[in-house]
Order: structure tokens, then sequence, then C-alpha cells
């Protein structure tokens, strides 16, 4: 199960961004997971749905989330990471908690006041540089990882020379707490040469500069974030906005009014306005007609959806906020994999198409796919689109590999 985990200071915008992230706005499929804690909630990843691509969008149905006119929403757990305050990782407030929570996440959302109105601590200002907000996560990220790590490295080293082990099997033992595999923390061991164009020394030679260096290619890795600008209508926002981009040139970055999205959503939801989601479309009864079947709006609202369509969806194409998880899946390599039991009709043996869609990382084998869905089973043979043979170490793509049927020897299961 793929994890997103928002962040962010108070009043920086990050509930507003959850509720408008987990409005599905419409009749969706059964809830995905039987147990949510408090402080987690399911989004919608909005992916082209391959019904379009073979003309099954009348019939598709989702068990989970949506499918509208060939645009689905598949369901995505969310961590709403609250309590996070400068010098959390000394313990302030609850904040060795809330570090902890974020383990579970994959990639981080960073809700950031880009107005520059709030301060550290969420309170009303003027002139604030959110730049300090971007860095204060990242030091609080790294700080608690360090802390923790350098608290036994004297006795890691030493079990490190004794065992004779290597430098990814002794790390493997210190930061798999953090949800960190194997893999994971080679890739964070490859980074080191490839940020500092030297090797990685023995790690019984490691000095206090190469162990922070190390820990800050195993946020990288374990901790990939998109910056989410949020406010960028406001008058100040503009000149914080290039400041950023020019300090985290390499960084997801996604400019976000949030608020906005919520009223054209609420507008939406009472029949005020037709509205699409991630687009600059909003529609009236002025501009629909009576036959639209549409209420009549007053000139305060009207006046507002005016202000929202120059402010925000003319000058910056949409409020941004379903752009979020797709950067989120774009770091993640996230492709959507459909799989049915009938590979000419695409359903799944009680009616519908699509009923299924799991999101799987790009480049995965299909045998690993089938492994997800179906754990230990032996499968007799894989078809794709056309009833076409599909080998087990054959990868997923968009496009490629994403609708599988799996056939399943006899006495296999």
């Amino acid at each position: 199960m793929v994890v997103i985990g928002l962040v962010g200071k108070p009043s920086s915008g990050k509930s507003t961004t959850l509720n408008s992230l987990t409005d599905a706005n419409a009749k969706v499929g059964a809830f995905p997971f039987t147990t949510i804690d408090p402080n987690k909630a399911t989004g919608y990843l909005e992916v082209d749905c391959a019904c379009a691509r073979v003309g099954k969008q009348e019939e598709c149905s989702p068990t989970y989330g949506y499918c509208r006119d060939g645009k689905r929403g598949v369901p995505i757990m969310l961590l709403d990471v609250a309590g996070l305050v400068p010098n959390a990782h000394l313990g302030r407030g609850l904040g060795n908690k809330f570090l902890s929570d974020l383990t579970e996440a994959d990639c981080l959302i960073h809700i950031v006041d880009a107005s520059g109105c709030t301060d550290a601590e969420g309170k009303a200002t003027r002139g604030y540089d959110p730049l300090k907000d971007i860095e204060w996560l990242q030091e609080e990220i790294f700080r608690w990882i360090l802390g923790n790590l350098m608290d036994k490295w004297p006795s890691v080293v030493k079990r490190h020379i004794a065992t004779k082990s290597t430098a990814l099997e002794t790390l493997r033992q210190q930061l798999g707490g953090y949800s960190a595999n194997k893999k994971l923390i080679g890739k964070a061991l490859d980074r080191y040469p490839e940020v500092h164009g030297t090797p990685l020394p023995p790690l019984e030679k490691w000095d206090q500069d190469t162990i922070e260096d190390v820990v800050r290619c195993f946020m990288d890795v374990k901790f990939p974030t998109v910056l989410s600008l949020n406010k960028m209508d406001h008058p100040d926002a503009d000149k914080n906005v290039s400041k950023i981009i020019l300090k985290y040139p390499d960084s997801k970055t996604i400019l976000t009014s949030s608020i906005t999205e919520v009223f054209l959503r609420k507008l939406a939801d009472q029949n005020y306005i037709k509205y699409e989601p991630g687009t600059e479309f909003v529609d009236t009864i002025d501009d629909l007609g009576p036959e639209s079947g549409l209420k009549e709006i007053d000139d305060k609202i009207r006046n507002r959806i005016e202000n929202v369509r120059d402010l925000v969806l003319y000058r910056f194409g949409s409020t941004g906020v379903v752009d979020l998880l797709k950067a989120a899946a774009e770091l993640l390599e996230l492709v959507p994999v459909y799989p049915v039991r009938n590979i000419n009709s695409f359903s799944s043996g009680d009616g519908g198409a699509f009923k299924d869609c799991l999101l799987v990382k790009r480049g995965t084998p299909v045998i690993n796919v089938a492994r997800k869905i179906m754990g230990d089973v032996t499968i007799a043979h894989i078809e794709g689109v056309g009833g076409v043979k599909v080998g087990e170490e054959d990868t997923v793509d968009v496009g490629k590999n994403d609708i599988l049927c799996f056939k399943i020897a006899p006495g296999g299961k």
C-alpha cells in the first residue's frame, strides 16, 4: 500500500489541502481500507483509465474509487502528519511521535504557505520567508535520523568490524526501522558517489561529515518530497515562489490554492456550478442557461467566482491541488495496472469492466504483480490484451503489460 504523508506547519493550508484531496466529490466505490486511523484518509490519484483505450468507458465499474469519462480516481492512503514544530527532533510537542509516523510514508507532500503571512508557529504576520519552512522540515528529519544513529554509532562500528559485515548490511540493521528495505538503503549508498564525486569510504572510517552525508542521501531516497506552494494567489506569493524555485530547482514544485479548490467543490456539490477539478473550467447558470439545471447565483457568489477565475484559474490553469498526487506518483514512478479475469471483456466475473486497479512501480516484473494480488500461487500463464502471452519477467509501464489476466495452474492455489 502506497502511503503519502502530508506535512506542514499550522495555518499553512494543510487541513484544507487534505480535505480537497480526500473529497472524491461523487459516489465512489466501496471504501478500500478496512481500518483507518484518525490521522489517515483516502485520497484519489487521477489517472487515464485503461477503459478509454479499449472503448469500455460505459462498462467501467471500479470496485474502489471512481471512473468518469475515462478519468479514474485510484484510492491512495494519505497520512496527515500533524504536530510538527521546530525542534520536534528534541521531543518538543509530540515531535518524536509524529516524526515516527513519517516512517510509514513513501513520499511527502509539504504544504508551504507561499504568502509569507504566517510565521514558524503558524501565527499571522507579514513578510515571513517560507524558505525557512522548507529548510526547517528537512533539518528536523535529518537531526532525528542522525541523532538516533549517532547515539549508538561506536557500538555499530565495533559490531561491523567484528562481524565483517558490508556497509549495506550494517545500515540495513540500523535504518530498517524507518520502513527502509535493503534495496532502498543500497540506493542511498549508491547516491553518495553521485552526489560527492568520490567513493564512499569503508564504514569503519566514516567521520562525522561522512555520516551526515550518508544520512542526507538516505533522506533523498526515503522521503522524496513534493513542495505544495499554497496560497499562490496572494499578492506576496510571486516573489516567494521564485525564491523557492531558484533554491530548489530539482524539487517537484506545485503551485496551489487549496481554499479555492474546496470553495469550488462545495459550489459544485450544491449545484451552483459545473466544475471539472484540475482544469480552469467553471460554468454557472449564466454560462449554460436554465436548461443546465444549475441553481441561480446571487451577486456575492457571482463576484467571488469571477475573482477565482481571474486570480487563480485563468492565471494558473487550475487550483493545482489535483496535480499534487500526480506529482507524488511521478516521484515514486507509480503506474496503474488492471488485473482482469477475462482478457476479452476485461471483466472480473461479476459484471463490469476494469473493476480492479492497483499502483505499482514502473518496471515491476508482472510475476511480482501477480504475487502482490494473489500471494504465493502457481501461475500457469499470463495474458495481455488480445490474449497475447506475457512472460513472467516482462515489466509493466503505462500502456505496456498494464492489463493482465493471470491463469492459475490446476491445484495451484
